[in-house]
């Protein structure tokens, strides 16, 4: 961390306010080697901690900043290591929940950058969203609001957002976690003016986990990508001499590899084993719609999306 950046971060933490050419002034001195260190990030959670107004330019930038040190911090890039989703939970549950918008934002952009998040981020990011869903108030950086009493078109495209992020539970996929979370929110918000966008979420994320398709070797994990990402770096790793000693090695892997012995994968059978909800899904719905005795409106959406699904893959 420069002289510079340093002074602009404690005369910012000081004052409890930042002006806009103060923002530059971090933006310039941070970035002046490409990259955010720890010291860096560390300075600016406690600016971010200190200010009692956070304008626009603030958040853009305190969010790119903490992205960019929590996913590039340490090898592979592109992924979130323990030691830092460890370092930003701290940094974050000073008092078991979030203190800003702000930080809510920079959770849902993480999972939204991320190629991969460690499990206790993800759990994390979750638990808070649920929160601010259920019990935040006041405008976000997009111009909508947080709602404590009902489901608000803001919120429920934080929740897609959330949900289908790279970095959550599974790639454009809805974990068994997840779609108990939408569940108990459906619950909670059930009486509450919600917003149309709501019902939508709702449907289309339970009926993803019901009838989703994850692909086998979609997601590289962080510490595949790290192992990769050594080879790729090591002396003689170019694609010839790589090929190279896979022929001497093993004279008849290509045949496997790339001839008629590799097992073909139909795309068409898969999507339409997947979309067949199983036992084991039904009774895991049946569950939740009989918790209550009754079939609300977003309950029987959901069924009605579900039988059409069926009747289509009959046809």
């Amino acid at each position: 961390m420069t002289f510079q950046f340093a002074d602009f971060a404690r005369q910012a933490a000081s004052d409890r306010a930042i002006s806009a050419d103060e923002i530059l002034a971090l933006r310039q001195a941070g970035w002046n080697d490409g990259k955010i260190g720890a010291d860096e990030a560390e300075a600016l959670i406690a600016v971010n901690a200190a200010l009692e107004r956070r304008p626009a330019e603030w958040c853009d930038y305190f969010v790119e900043a903490i992205c960019e040190y929590v996913i590039n911090g340490a090898a592979p890039r592109g992924y979130v290591s323990e030691d830092n989703a460890r370092w930003l939970i701290g940094h974050l549950d000073r008092d078991g929940e979030l203190d800003s918008l702000v930080e809510l934002e920079l959770l849902v952009r993480l999972l939204g950058r991320a190629v991969g998040t460690p499990e206790v981020l993800k759990t994390y990011a979750i638990e808070q969203i649920e929160r601010a869903v259920l019990t935040g108030s006041g405008p976000t950086r997009d111009g909508g609001e947080l709602s404590a009493s009902h489901i608000t078109a803001c919120e429920a495209r934080l929740l897609r957002r959330v949900l289908f992020a790279p970095g959550s539970d599974g790639p454009a996929s809805i974990s068994q976690r997840e779609a108990e979370l939408l569940f108990r929110l459906k619950d909670a918000a059930l009486r509450g003016p919600n917003a149309p966008e709501w019902k939508q979420v709702f449907v289309q994320g339970v009926g993803n986990y019901l009838q989703g398709l994850t692909s086998p070797g979609s997601h590289v994990s962080r510490e595949r990508a790290a192992e990769l990402e050594a080879f790729m770096d090591s002396p003689g790793a170019g694609i010839g001499g790589f090929l190279g000693r896979m022929a001497k090695e093993s004279p008849n892997v290509f045949g496997v590899v790339f001839g008629r012995k590799a097992p073909e994968r139909d795309p068409l059978v898969e999507l339409a084993e997947a979309e067949q909800v199983t036992g084991e899904e039904r009774a895991w719905l049946d569950a939740h719609i009989d918790a209550d005795g009754t079939v609300d409106e977003y309950e029987r959406a959901l069924l009605d999306f579900l039988d059409e699904d069926a009747s289509r893959t009959r046809i």
